[in-house]
C-alpha cells in the first residue's frame, strides 16, 4: 500500500526562498513517492488572522503559490482544512482524553506564556487540532523540520492514549526530517524567518525582490580587496543557484579581490529573477483563472473528506456513538 504524506501550511505569510529550499521544494520531489495531502490549515490561521477580506486573500494566495512550484493535483490532494468537517470532530473526541498538562508543554503556549500575551482557547488547544488533521488520514510520515518534531510527538502520543482506550484505529505516524540543506541565510546572516524580517520573497516583485538583495549585510571590504566567500552571506545565498563549477568560479573571484559585494549583489539578483520566472508565469497564468483554483481545493476537499469520513465512522463505532 502507497505511504501517505501529509503537511499543513498556514495562510498567514507569503512564502521567501528559506520557505522553497527548506521545505517547499521537496514537496514537489516528494509527491512522485507518496500519497500527498497538502492541507491549507486555515482553521489554525485562525488564531493570527482576525480580518475576513485577509483570510479569504491569504487562502488563495498559498493555493497559488503551492501550485505555481510544481505541485500537481492529479498527484497530490491539496484542500482546505475548515472544508472537511471532520478535523473539528475529531479534535472534540481528542480532547475528552487530553488532560491540560500535557497541553501545557507545547512550544506556542510556552512562547506566548514567556511573552506575556493573552492566550486563547485555540492556541492552547492547537496541537489537538494539529494531531487530528494527522490522525485522520492514517498518515505514514510528517515532514517537518528539526525543531518541529513536537507536532508529530503530540500526534504519537495523543493516537497511544486513545488507541489503548478504544483499540487500535491510529496509525503512529513518523516525522520526516527534511533533509539540512544548512542555515539559510537571510539579509542580516540570521536564519531567513519572518520573524527576523530578513527575508527574500519567492513570489516578490523585482523591487521587492532588489531591496532585499541589495541590502544584504556585508562586512566593509573594498572592491578590489580580497574576501572571505565562506563568510559571506551573499556568497551563501548564491550556492542554492549555481553549481559547483560555477561556485569554485565565484570563489576564486572573491579570494583574488576581482568582485565587489555590489557587484556580488547584483549577479544573485538575476540568479534568483532567473530561477523562479517559470514559476511566476505558472503562477501568473492560475491568477487569471481563479476559479479554477477553487475548484481544484473543492476537489481536493472531496478526497480527502471521503477518508476522512471513514476514519470518522470507526473512530465514532470505538466510542460508542453508533448505536
Amino acid at each position: 500500500m502507497e505511504k501517505r504524506l501529509l503537511s499543513g501550511v498556514k495562510p498567514t505569510n507569503r512564502p521567501h526562498l528559506g520557505n522553497y529550499f527548506g521545505a517547499m521544494r521537496q514537496f514537489v520531489d516528494l509527491q512522485d513517492k507518496y500519497k500527498t495531502f497538502i492541507m491549507i490549515a486555515d482553521y489554525h490561521a485562525l488564531n493570527i488572522i482576525k480580518e475576513k477580506d485577509q483570510m479569504s486573500q491569504n487562502i488563495l494566495d498559498i493555493a497559488l503559490d503551492y501550485l505555481a512550484i510544481g505541485l500537481d493535483p492529479k498527484k497530490v490532494i491539496i484542500f482546505k482544512q475548515s472544508d472537511v468537517s471532520a478535523h473539528a470532530e475529531l479534535t472534540w473526541i481528542f480532547d475528552t482524553l487530553v488532560p491540560m498538562p500535557f497541553l501545557m508543554r507545547a512550544h506556542a503556549y510556552k512562547d506566548a506564556l514567556a511573552k506575556d500575551k493573552e492566550i486563547s482557547v485555540g492556541t492552547f488547544n492547537y496541537p489537538v487540532l494539529m494531531a487530528a488533521d494527522i490522525l485522520l488520514y492514517d498518515t505514514d510520515i510528517v515532514p517537518v523540520g528539526q525543531d518541529q518534531k513536537q507536532h508529530v510527538e503530540y500526534a504519537r502520543d495523543i493516537a497511544l492514549k486513545y488507541n489503548n482506550q478504544f483499540g487500535d484505529i491510529f496509525k503512529l505516524p513518523e516525522p520526516f526530517i527534511v533533509k539540512d540543506l544548512g542555515v539559510i541565510p537571510g539579509t542580516d546572516g540570521q536564519k531567513m524567518s519572518k520573524s527576523y524580517k530578513n527575508t527574500i520573497p519567492l513570489f516578490g516583485t523585482d523591487e521587492e525582490i532588489k531591496k532585499a538583495v541589495m541590502g544584504i549585510i556585508t562586512d566593509s571590504k573594498e572592491a578590489d580587496e580580497p574576501k572571505n566567500p565562506e563568510a559571506c552571506n551573499i556568497f551563501a545565498l548564491h550556492k542554492l543557484f549555481l553549481n559547483k563549477e560555477e561556485q569554485d568560479a565565484l570563489r576564486q573571484r572573491y579570494l583574488n579581490g576581482s568582485i565587489s559585494y555590489k557587484e556580488s549583489k547584483e549577479m544573485l539578483l538575476s540568479e534568483i529573477i532567473k530561477f523562479i520566472e517559470p514559476m511566476r508565469q505558472r503562477r501568473l497564468k492560475l491568477a487569471q483563472n481563479i476559479n479554477k483554483v477553487k475548484k481544484i481545493l473543492k476537489n481536493g476537499a472531496k478526497k480527502a473528506e471521503a477518508i476522512a469520513n471513514k476514519k470518522m465512522d470507526q473512530v465514532k463505532e470505538s466510542v460508542g456513538l453508533v448505536i
